[in-house]
């Protein structure tokens, strides 16, 4: 019988959890609300007036400390993509704090995704930022998987991707 996996959520281990995003121009409220609740079912989206009107532009910013991260968490393992998490969540990773960007678009279908370093993607982000003093184990155990057996993955290591989102081949 295999042990059920390990569950983080960083809520229970001690992080900062601020996650953040901002509604500008014509930003539908409720897609922008799909986005976040997709990710992060637990957000308390706040009351919004509607859907934005000619010359009435929204420009807001949705923000939320301590959001629990177990369902993002469970979508990265779910569409397999714990490496490119792993590099993307520790792009600006400086030993206790980080921050990184997911996709609006991506996330209104459930998906997680990462824009490139630079990007202004159409559909807008949501941004998350961590901080803990234990915030690097924390963030390996969170996108660990049993290949990880066979090669190591470590923050920052050989095998992350390229500034440019390219992917790093070894032998």
């Amino acid at each position: 019988m295999q042990e059920p996996l390990l569950r983080l959520n960083g809520v229970n281990e001690n992080l900062q959890i601020r996650i953040e995003t901002v509604l500008q121009g014509a930003d539908v409220p409720k897609r922008v609300e799909a986005s976040l609740l997709a990710l992060f079912p637990e957000f308390p989206v706040p009351t919004h007036p509607g859907e934005p009107k000619l010359g009435q532009a929204s420009d807001t910013v949705w923000r939320a400390e301590g959001v629990p991260l177990g369902a993002f968490l469970k979508l990265l393992h779910e569409q397999r993509i714990l490496d490119t998490a792993l590099d993307s969540m520790t792009a600006a990773f400086d030993g206790t704090k980080t921050h990184f960007a997911l996709l609006r678009q991506a996330a209104i279908v459930g998906k997680v995704a990462f824009p490139l370093p630079g990007e202004h993607p159409l559909g807008g982000v949501i941004t998350v930022h961590l901080k803990g003093e234990n915030l690097g184990d924390w963030l390996e155990a969170a996108t660990w998987h049993k290949g990880r057996d066979a090669v190591p993955r470590g923050i920052k290591d050989e095998n992350a991707m390229g500034a440019d989102g390219e992917a790093v081949t070894w032998v």
